[in-house]
């Protein structure tokens, strides 16, 4: 059974992406395809890349992208929630992102967005990067307006119509966490 990390790509106070995260997590366990658990990049502070040498080299030499390493290799797929800031993504997703390379190959990743159009802009910028992390992004995505999904801008109230999406982001993510298993198995062994 696959396991998926569903990422919550913000830190800000006050964040939104908690509420969010927690509305995809509760869908997501009620499932019995895959396991899902929340990663949430406040309990993994990563300072501003400095690592001295590339992440595809995969000689990490601090601790804290050590255990980041670890982190992300454990999971088979991930569903990332981010908003959308100023057209683009968090820098602190960015740079979570860009602190590894072998542990987020040939896995599946779909995203969960939101922001004053839905946060598309933030998942078109994703897109690019997990296509260079070798992550296998899928088609469906859930975009959520600040306008129609929060009450005054702050309370995460989402309508039911949301839930065919999300299910359907799931069955991919987990699909293709799934079909990219042996090339996953392939590159353990040759490690």
């Amino acid at each position: 059974m696959p396991t998926i990390g569903i990422i919550l790509g913000s830190t800000r106070p006050n964040r939104l992406g908690d509420q969010v995260a927690h509305w995809v997590l509760d869908h997501a366990s009620r499932r019995t395809d895959a396991r899902f658990e929340l990663i949430d990049l406040r309990e993994h502070p990563l300072p501003h890349l400095d690592e001295p040498l590339p992440p595809s080299i995969g000689q990490y030499q601090n601790e804290h992208t050590r255990r980041w390493a670890e982190t992300i290799d454990a999971f088979d797929g991930f569903v990332i929630v981010t908003p959308e800031y100023n057209h683009g993504i968090p820098g602190v997703l960015k740079n979570a992102l860009d602190y590894l390379y072998a542990e987020w190959n040939n896995k599946a990743v779909g995203y969960v967005s939101y922001g004053g159009v839905g946060g598309v802009r933030a998942v078109e910028q994703l897109r690019l990067v997990a296509g260079e992390l070798q992550l296998a992004d899928v088609r469906q995505q859930v975009a959520l307006s600040l306008i129609t999904e929060f009450e005054n801008y702050r309370v995460f109230k989402p309508g039911d119509y949301n839930l065919a999406a999300l299910n359907t982001l799931f069955d991919q993510v987990i699909a293709w966490s799934t079909a990219l298993a042996p090339l996953r198995a392939a590159r353990a062994v040759a490690a």
